[in-house]
């Protein structure tokens, strides 16, 4: 098992109050076959990455956005959008469709680097991988906080484009994407099929995590 030493305060750590289910990731099918190793590496890889940026000695606002960038090279964000709003996405108009897009993304990304944060002394251990799938596989880590239980995420990687790409998260054994992808779909359902409440909702949820964050 490799272990990386992550060293920060966690200004992000109020973020991890939102459910879990705000981080689902997914993506859209036909993708190609995704080896074990490739993965592996590719976590950790990307690990290793956001731990060089959060242990750097630049300002706090520079090591966010560097976490962010991190993250959206790492994950199909367009597929995860598009999966998690499923059969909305042929309801939205395309002015909708847009806004939900940059939404998800700025959603997306604030709890996945909220899962990482800045705490000090965090380790994050990579563990076992498996073949999921021929489309691809699991990467399990295991998270470590000082004072806090540790937390287990199993990264699905699957090739997107030619790359691998963070396609889900299965945390503590539930499908993040499948679990956020029922709770779009609930407040559509609750507000007669109509997308424009669900992006209230996200801009609402945003905020919140801006004011938690301090900006």
């Amino acid at each position: 098992m490799r272990i990386i030493q992550m060293n920060r305060r966690s200004l992000l750590s109020a973020a991890l109050a939102v459910p879990a289910a705000t981080a689902l990731l997914g993506a859209l099918p036909a993708r190609a076959e995704m080896d074990i190793g490739r993965a592996s590496s590719f976590i950790e890889a990307t690990g290793r990455e956001l731990v060089a940026t959060l242990n750097s000695n630049q300002p706090i606002a520079v090591r966010r956005q560097k976490v962010a960038d991190i993250l959206r090279q790492a994950v199909d964000v367009d597929g995860v959008g598009r999966f998690i709003l499923g059969r909305w996405w042929r309801v939205a108009t395309p002015a909708e469709q847009q806004e939900y897009m940059q939404l998800f993304e700025e959603t997306l990304i604030r709890n996945l680097s909220a899962r990482f944060g800045e705490y000090q002394g965090v380790t994050f251990s990579l563990g076992r991988s498996q073949q999921r799938t021929e489309d691809d596989a699991l990467v399990n880590t295991v998270i470590q906080r000082p004072s806090l239980a540790p937390f287990s995420l199993d990264w699905r990687v699957g090739e997107v484009g030619g790359q691998p790409r963070v396609v889900d998260v299965i945390a503590e054994g539930t499908s993040l994407r499948l679990t956020q992808r029922s709770e779009y779909s609930a407040v559509i359902s609750r507000n007669g099929g109509k997308v424009a409440p669900l992006l209230d909702a996200m801009r609402q949820q945003i905020a919140a995590l801006a004011a938690r964050e301090g900006r």
